[in-house]
């Protein structure tokens, strides 16, 4: 028999860290029409009519609400597209990205 050593392996393992998310905000303005502004969050952000009427009343009552929450690239892409689709019709409609805590 001979003499056989054992070497352990060091096995190392690559921890994937989970992306940062982000919410995206709708502000509240007095020129948007509120019709609009539940289009708008029904078609980008693909709510139901009662969760974007919800937002929306939200926004209007509190200065503003979130509307979802997303990773960085798709939070931000969302709240490019709803801001040019509402100045494509002449509205001023803003919304903003920030880190969730």
């Amino acid at each position: 028999m001979s003499d056989i050593s054992t070497k352990q392996r060091t096995e190392t393992r690559v921890k994937t860290e989970r992306p940062k998310l982000h919410k995206v905000i709708l502000l509240n303005d007095d020129y948007t029409p509120r019709e609009f502004v539940v289009k708008v969050l029904q078609s980008v952000f693909r709510l139901s009519e009662p969760q974007a009427q919800s937002v929306m009343m939200t926004a209007h009552q509190k200065g503003a609400a979130v509307i979802a929450v997303y990773t960085q690239e798709i939070a931000e892409t969302k709240a490019e597209e709803a801001i040019a689709l509402s100045q494509h019709f002449g509205f001023p409609l803003m919304l903003t990205t920030e880190p969730e805590e």
